[in-house]
């Protein structure tokens, strides 16, 4: 009886709120989006309780479409929204989401370097470069990362490039993932080529130069912090290289060790270096599609693989973020129908009474409580909420400090793109990083909150 009734809840929970939902739609008809304003009172505490739901049912394990749904289907309720409304909302967000070509392309390509193996080869070469310390390698792991992501402004690219590269290393170390995390979200939100650097400059007129130059020393206080984080975990641990399960790379020479690891290393200088490239010369050289191919012919002039296999693995390594990117867009749409109810202007808004003295640290804590349910787009999140920081006339400095909360809020967000990458790259699922990171990057957003109040 317990089993049957097990299987039976979620079905006859999620008939019922859509029956409860044809019956309200009955008697008044759904606000469209431009009507809807931010909701006072009590109505103001109702439309939390879908966004509160939906993170109690994740962190239960339920199925991420499963708690998406329901809480939509309860936000439907609330805010009386139509079905119409809700299946537009939820078939919008699924095309969104796979049209984030750069990190689906970086996935695929990285999944063929991985599998060529030039990752396992550039291990080994760096295990006997530095005698099997794991440590540093993790420290360098993470500053290439947030250089990966500052140069080309985006975070899940950087990640699906480099994680593979971390997890053949060392394998799936908390501290390490938290480490990159961290680094990650300092990069995309501060980079001088990221949207959300652009979004900044759009909204409050902030020239980007000048953005760049002040959030510059906590961008790199940040990077070093997730540089000491990813050597204290993997040091603390007594994590060793681990063992390669190809033996052909243990007895290869150094030089022919080097050959192999040439696509991987013309892979990491074209996400990390390309950027600054195309702008200096003012050419688009290193676009995604340039540096795939050639990347591909490194493949097979380097390494055995042939050029069918090298061409083929592309498809292939390129199945998991676009199953992963399907199910997120999905999800996204969800949350997309409970944004309709008001609930993140509620949010915003709360940052907006809170004291003078601590009107930035709060903004910065709204910024981060909202990115971690909305993080698929922090650029979408800056939408809502700079609007409030820039009306208060936050400075250049403060707006970067909400900017950058928002960025640590993705990083335990189940829908940002980062966090999904991390999840392929390590190989572990979504919770699981979500987990890992939670202490780590709510200890460094603490950290900011302290800073925005005394800087």
């Amino acid at each position: 009886m317990k089993k049957y009734f097990k299987k039976i809840w979620p079905v006859a929970a999620v008939v019922g709120l859509f029956l409860a939902v044809g019956v309200s739609m009955t008697t008044v008809f759904a606000e469209e989006v431009a009507e809807i304003v931010t909701p006072t009172g009590f109505q103001a505490i109702l439309t939390i309780i879908p966004l509160v739901l939906v993170l109690v049912l994740l962190f239960m394990k339920v199925d991420m479409i499963i708690a998406g749904l329901i809480s939509a289907v309860l936000a439907m309720i609330i805010g009386k929204i139509s079905i119409a409304d809700a299946n537009a909302e939820v078939l919008q967000a699924i095309p969104t989401m796979l049209t984030i070509t750069v990190p689906i392309i970086n996935s695929a390509v990285a999944m063929a370097v991985f599998k060529a193996g030039s990752y396992t080869a550039a291990l080994e070469w760096v295990k006997r470069l530095t005698k099997g310390k794991a440590e540093y390698v993790s420290a360098f792991i993470v500053l290439l990362a947030a250089a990966a992501t500052y140069m080309s402004g985006v975070g899940g690219g950087s990640a699906m490039v480099i994680a593979p590269l971390a997890f053949a290393a060392v394998g799936a170390v908390p501290e390490l993932i938290a480490g990159m995390s961290i680094a990650i979200a300092a990069s995309f939100t501060t980079s001088p080529a990221s949207l959300e650097t652009s979004i900044v400059n759009q909204l409050s007129g902030i020239e980007i130069p000048t953005y760049v130059s002040a959030m510059r020393p906590y961008w790199a206080l940040f990077v070093v912090i997730g540089i000491v984080l990813a050597f204290y975990g993997t040091k603390r641990r007594k994590i060793g290289f681990k063992e390669a399960e190809d033996k052909e790379y243990v007895t290869m020479k150094n030089n022919e060790l080097i050959v192999y690891t040439i696509p991987a290393i013309f892979l990491l200088f074209a996400v990390i270096g390309g950027p600054v490239i195309n702008n200096l010369l003012d050419l688009p050289i290193f676009t995604p599609i340039n540096y795939m191919i050639v990347t591909l012919f490194l493949i097979f002039v380097c390494t055995k693989s042939t050029l069918n296999e090298a061409f083929s693995s592309v498809v292939d390594g390129s199945s998991y973020i676009l199953t992963r990117l399907f199910q997120v867009g999905i999800f996204l749409g969800f949350i997309n129908i409970i944004a309709k109810t008001g609930t993140f202007g509620v949010m915003a808004n709360f940052a907006a009474s809170a004291p003078t003295a601590l009107l930035v640290p709060a903004t910065v804590l709204v910024g981060f409580a909202i990115g971690v349910p909305a993080g698929a787009y922090v650029g979408s999140v800056l939408t809502l909420i700079l609007p409030i920081a820039i009306s208060l006339g936050f400075s250049p400095l403060a707006i970067g400090f909400v900017t950058m909360g928002v960025g640590m809020g993705s990083q335990v967000s189940f829908v940002n793109i980062t966090i999904q990458a991390l999840g392929s790259g390590f190989r572990l699922q979504t919770l699981d990083i979500i987990k890992g990171n939670a202490k780590w990057v709510g200890a460094a957003t603490v950290l900011l909150i302290l800073i925005s109040f005394m800087a």
